[in-house]
């Protein structure tokens, strides 16, 4: 296990990397613990951070932690080090932290127990795999191939394959656009299928009651829902379930 470590994480420089994706699952597991035991109410755990009265959400610690974390790891010349793995990790839990309230921030109002409040979830499950991609080796766009003959070929083939996860995305196939930015089948797939009902593209494409409108709600039921009820199931295991109301 060790010798796996330092031939693949170590000398491959994915140490701080390895390190922000541990510390990440690890606070964010650790912050919905917490707001669990808060939920519940239970006695033996310590309740919000509210001095004089006023409520502290823990992305404002989040915050501080990335900025420590992030500076820290700016100043430390050697990415191999000891510091640096620190300074990774310790940007690791601030970024959990502050992606654990995201809808709180994109909807400006604190939906964290609502079913909007899924949507932190949803970024947290996002970012461990483009980590847990990125620490596999994959690079998105396959950067790694930007150099030698064939330059411009291979800049207009990554453009493409941008231009296709981008599209896969404004279709409302978040997944899909995500893994296209690793592998380009994946891409033009989402790109070419049909675009969720309620996503930008639908709306600015489909005309209501259109042919396409109407077949990409019918693949919406039949496909998407299904998926959608079993990542819900999965996210309230990890994280808690909505309230009802």
């Amino acid at each position: 296990m060790g010798e796996w470590f330092i031939r693949e994480i170590a000398d491959t420089g994915r140490l701080r990397l390895f390190c922000f994706l541990l510390a990440f699952i690890a606070g964010f597991l650790f912050i919905r613990f917490s707001v669990r035991m808060i939920r519940r109410q239970v006695r033996w755990w310590p309740g919000n951070v509210a001095p004089g009265g006023q409520h502290i959400h823990h992305a404002v610690f989040g915050l501080v932690f990335m900025c420590v974390g992030g500076v820290g790891g700016l100043a430390i010349e050697d990415g191999a080090s000891g510091w640096a793995a620190t300074a990774a990790a310790l940007f690791g839990v601030g970024a959990a932290l502050v992606l654990d309230e995201f809808a709180l921030v994109f909807y400006l109002r604190d939906v964290y127990w609502s079913e909007q409040g899924r949507l932190s979830v949803e970024v947290v499950f996002v970012t461990v795999a483009l980590c847990g991609l990125l620490l596999l080796g994959l690079r998105p766009l396959g950067a790694d191939e930007v150099a030698g003959d064939g330059l411009w070929v291979i800049v207009l083939a990554l453009t493409l394959n941008a231009c296709l996860a981008v599209i896969a995305l404004l279709k409302g196939k978040i997944w899909t656009g995500v893994l296209g930015l690793f592998v380009g089948v994946v891409a033009l797939a989402g790109a070419v299928r049909l675009a969720r009902p309620d996503s930008p593209w639908a709306r600015r494409r489909y005309s209501p009651g259109s042919r396409k409108e109407k077949r990409a709600r019918v693949r919406e039921r039949r496909y998407r829902l299904p998926v959608q009820r079993l990542g819900d199931r999965l996210s309230d295991l990890v994280a808690g379930r909505p309230s009802a109301k």
